[in-house]
């Protein structure tokens, strides 16, 4: 979400029904995929070479599999050497990332922020494969990515309180009224969201849609355990953000910003 939908052309691309097999393969037995909204729409896309390669050789220390249970995230990250070189899974901050589109920004955040770990959670199987293949280029240690429903994995898999920030970038907008419904950004998730974050962990959200930044403003206001971090009385963006240095300017949004489109950042902070 944080980036460009479209995938990679590649004339030996391939549909591969076992890529697919092997995402959905990973959730385990007797967990059944349930009757609700979930977190994403499942796009059709094409796998390149590149990122079937990607799934071979990385997919096995990057992808975790879904569990319905609490993850371990001192095991998840073993031997996720950042740039000291030193192995401190356990005292490393936790971001979750709902939905990142092909991994641009991603790839970017990880690389900046050495010191975090990043639980990335993406079912947009050229996703996938595009952010394995920026893991490899860019030989980063601190991703781990879930190819599952995110609203799924935060009930089964995140404990309460248990992240320091969480970052969902360019959410489908859903532009038409009567589909507003199926926005993500909604107060049950939020609820959810807030709960699992540590006192001081923060929520990051940017869209390009203002009608869908003024509800993610009011979903967000509205949540007893949040409070917003924008300076008070900006009379220019009243209760939005400054870009984060860590959000990196991806060919999706500076296309947007060319024709005419702004960017809303809303960050609010766990109390």
């Amino acid at each position: 979400m944080n980036d460009t939908k479209p995938t990679e052309s590649n004339s030996d691309a391939q549909p591969s029904e076992t890529r697919k097999l092997r995402i959905r393969g990973s959730m385990p037995e007797g967990v059944a995929y349930p009757k609700t909204i979930k977190s994403f729409v499942r796009r059709a896309g094409r796998t390149t070479t590149g990122q079937t390669k990607a799934f071979e050789d990385l997919g096995p220390k990057f992808l975790l599999p879904y569990q319905a249970s609490a993850i371990d995230f001192v095991a998840a990250y073993a031997n996720s050497a950042g740039a000291t070189g030193q192995n401190d899974a356990n005292n490393r901050p936790i971001i979750l990332e709902i939905g990142f589109g092909m991994g641009e920004a991603t790839a970017h955040i990880a690389g900046v922020m050495p010191e975090k770990n990043f639980l990335c959670c993406e079912v947009h199987e050229p996703g996938v494969g595009a952010l394995l293949k920026r893991i490899g280029e860019q030989n980063l240690t601190n991703i781990r990515i879930v190819a599952h429903d995110a609203v799924e994995v935060i009930d089964n898999m995140l404990p309460l309180q248990s992240l320091d920030g969480v970052h969902i970038f360019f959410p489908d907008p859903w532009h038409k009224k009567k589909h507003n419904k199926r926005r993500l950004i909604q107060a049950p998730l939020i609820a959810k969201l807030a709960a699992r974050l540590k006192v001081g962990g923060y929520l990051h959200c940017a869209t390009d849609w203002q009608p869908y930044a003024e509800q993610i403003l009011e979903v967000l206001s509205a949540e007893p355990l949040l409070k917003n971090t924008a300076a008070p009385g900006d009379a220019e963006l009243p209760g939005y953000a400054a870009k984060p240095h860590y959000r990196p300017l991806t060919k999706f949004e500076n296309r947007g910003i060319k024709l005419g489109h702004g960017v809303w950042d809303v960050v609010f902070e766990r109390v």
